[in-house]
C-alpha cells in the first residue's frame, strides 16, 4: 500500500470502528500528523482518561499503552508493535523495586509514569516530568520519599527543591547519551541560540541549559518565546511539532556521544510505523492486557497524580 492508501484506510477504519489515535511526541512525524491526539506522557493519560472512543491505538510504547488501559479497562487499547518497550522501565524490574522499598520503611514511594503496571502498583503516587517538581513539593519538607526509576530526573528535582529524595539508579537510554562536549560546540557555533534539555539528561548536560522541562513543556517555550533559533537535549521527535508550529524559527538537534548522526531517536518509539498502525487497527491485534487485580492496585496512584496534577 502506498503512504495515501494506508492514511486513507487507517481513516476509514477509525471512524468504523469508534477508534481514537494517539500518539507521543516522540513518534515520527507521519504517526504524529494523522493522530487525533498528540502529546507527552501526562497528556495522553489525561486523555486516555477521558475518551469515548471503544478502541485506544496508543503510538508509542509499550508502558504507554499499558497505562492507557489500566485508566480505560473497558476499552481496548492497541499498541502497533508490541516490541516498542522502553529502557528507562526495563531499568527497573518490579522484584527489584519491592526489596528496595523495603530496605526503606516509612518512605513515600513515587514513581515515574515510564515503569510497568507492576511497578505502579508498588507506588503511592505516580508522576510525570510535566509534574514532578509540583507533585513533590505538595508533599511536606520533612516526608521521606523514594523517587525512581529516573535517576537523573530525581536528582534534578533534588537540585531544584532541596529534597533529599532516595533514588533508584534507573535511566532513559536515549537522554543519557546527550554529548556534552557536542553541545558545547554547537554553543559556539550558534551563540545566540537558547538550549532546551529534558531533565532525564544528565545533571553535567542540564546544566548547559537555558530551559529545562518536559516534551510539552520545551514544546510551549519554543513556541511562547522571541527567541528564534534553539539547541534541543531530548527525543528528535519532537523537532516535527516544534518546527510545524514555528516554520520561522531553527531547530537544531543535540547529538549523542557515539554516533555520527545529528539525531537522538529512540529506537523503541521508532519501531511503530503507519503500516503497523494500519495492521493492528484492522485486524485489532497487539491488545494490551492488564492483570484486573494488578490494574486495580496500579490506577490508584495513577488517579492520584491526574488528582494532584489538576
Amino acid at each position: 500500500m502506498t503512504k495515501e492508501q494506508l492514511i486513507e484506510g487507517i481513516n476509514r477504519l477509525r471512524k468504523q470502528k469508534n477508534a481514537v489515535i494517539m500518539a507521543h511526541y516522540y513518534q515520527t512525524g507521519d504517526i504524529q500528523d494523522i493522530a487525533d491526539v498528540i502529546g507527552d506522557s501526562l497528556a495522553l493519560a489525561q486523555k486516555a482518561a477521558k475518551t469515548d472512543a471503544d478502541i485506544i491505538v496508543l503510538c508509542g510504547v509499550h508502558f504507554m499503552g499499558e497505562t492507557a488501559k489500566i485508566l480505560c479497562p473497558d476499552k481496548k487499547v492497541l499498541v502497533p508493535d508490541m516490541n516498542a518497550g522502553c529502557s528507562l522501565a526495563d531499568s527497573c524490574p518490579a522484584d527489584d523495586f519491592a526489596k528496595f522499598i523495603a530496605e526503606h520503611p516509612g518512605h513515600t514511594v513515587i514513581s515515574y509514569v515510564n515503569t510497568t503496571a507492576a511497578v505502579k502498583a508498588l507506588t503511592d503516587v505516580v508522576v510525570t516530568s510535566t509534574n514532578a517538581r509540583k507533585i513533590v513539593e505538595m508533599f511536606p519538607k520533612d516526608e521521606k520519599i523514594i523517587f525512581g526509576p529516573d535517576y537523573n530526573l530525581g536528582n534534578y528535582i533534588n537540585s531544584i527543591t532541596g529534597r533529599n529524595m532516595v533514588l533508584w539508579n534507573g535511566a532513559c537510554h536515549v537522554h543519557e547519551k546527550f554529548s556534552v562536549e557536542k553541545l558545547v560546540a554547537l554553543k559556539h557555533q550558534y551563540p545566540g541560540a537558547k538550549v532546551l534539555a529534558h531533565p532525564e539528561c544528565r545533571g553535567a548536560l542540564v546544566k548547559l541549559a537555558d530551559v529545562v522541562g518536559s516534551t510539552q513543556a520545551l514544546l510551549n517555550y519554543a513556541t511562547d518565546s522571541a527567541e528564534t533559533q534553539f539547541l534541543v537535549a531530548t527525543e528528535s521527535g519532537i523537532l516535527h511539532e516544534m518546527q510545524k508550529r514555528n516554520p520561522q524559527k531553527q531547530f537544531i538537534p543535540v547529538p549523542p556521544e557515539d554516533s555520527t548522526c545529528a539525531c537522538n531517536e529512540c529506537n523503541f518509539m521508532r519501531l511503530n510505523t503507519l503500516e503497523k498502525l494500519y495492521k493492528c487497527l484492522d485486524e485489532e491485534c497487539n491488545e494490551i492486557i492488564v492483570d484486573p487485580e494488578l490494574s486495580q492496585k496500579a490506577v490508584r496512584p495513577i488517579k492520584r497524580m491526574l488528582e494532584m496534577s489538576k
